[in-house]
């Protein structure tokens, strides 16, 4: 997901170097939507697994 992310933010800087205006906000867009998620369920891996591990330290 997050090669997507960078995949879509290239894609959107190399269509502003080329004047490609629409495509590139589109692309832009793309690109920060995805990473809003992979941040998102970053997080929320790392509090499940901070929560795993209490549980078996505890047993």
């Amino acid at each position: 997901m997050l090669r997507a992310a960078i995949a879509f933010f290239v894609i959107g800087l190399l269509a502003l170097l080329f004047g490609a205006v629409g495509i590139a906000g589109i692309s832009l867009e793309i690109g920060k939507t995805i990473l809003g998620i992979f941040v998102v369920l970053a997080v929320i891996s790392y509090v499940v697994s901070l929560l795993g591990n209490k549980r078996s330290s505890h047993l």
